[in-house]
């Protein structure tokens, strides 16, 4: 979003939608440069997530009013719909991370608009019949390939290897297995995250034989 516009962030109110784990990167990000971040969630634990890490928490509609960076990381489908477009401030940017290009209601951004122009590269510009501008970013696709290189390779190792251990569990086990969609086994997860820190020159402990039976019996503690 930086190499796409080149804004400040510090000040802006910065809209994430949805709090997952991507979620959760970004609005640290836009924190650490000194947005005010504004998390909207339909997942109750998550919003609480959000809310203890100091975050506002409000609803779509609300945020809409008042955000100057919207960014969407979730996954589902209208995320921001032509209700919250015809609501947005003017100048309001905004961004997907999340999913394909339909996460911002972009049909209906159209539909809203008089007309449209590319003033830079990936930031093409609505000007609405209500004489706003809205800026949508990398045509809605996600941003981070868009308009950048995407995940650095010390990132997407660890996604190849999860990628190809479980191909490797699932050539080892097939006469076992079902067909449906299983979860990561928890030890490749594991596995993979030791080479990580081994890699990265970092050591962690372990537990004794007597932690490792307190963790796992009754016997003590309340």
């Amino acid at each position: 979003i930086t190499r796409a516009t080149n804004i400040l962030w510090a000040g802006k109110k910065v809209v994430v939608c949805g709090y997952g784990w991507c979620g959760h990167g970004i609005a640290l990000r836009a924190k650490g440069l000194g947005a005010q971040v504004i998390v909207t969630e339909v997942e109750p634990v998550r919003a609480l997530e959000a809310l203890m890490d100091g975050y506002q928490v409000m609803p779509m509609l609300e945020a809409a009013r008042v955000g100057d960076i919207f960014i969407t990381i979730t996954g589902d489908k209208n995320v921001i719909s032509k209700a919250l477009l015809q609501v947005m401030k003017d100048g309001a940017i905004l961004a997907n991370s999340g999913h394909f290009n339909v996460e911002i209601d972009i049909p209906a951004l159209e539909s809203l608009a008089k007309s449209k122009r590319r003033i830079r590269p990936f930031v093409d510009e609505y000007a609405l019949k209500d004489d706003r501008h809205l800026y949508l970013l990398g045509e809605g696709r996600l941003i981070n390939l868009a308009a950048a290189e995407g995940h650095p390779a010390s990132v997407m190792d660890m996604s190849f290897a999860n990628q190809a251990l479980c191909l490797e569990y699932m050539v080892k086990n097939q006469g076992r297995l079902e067909a449906k969609v299983y979860a990561v086994p928890e030890e490749i997860d594991k596995q993979i995250a030791r080479l990580k820190l081994k890699s990265m020159g970092v050591e962690i402990d372990i537990l004794t034989p007597e932690q490792e039976q307190y963790l796992t019996s009754w016997e003590e503690g309340t």
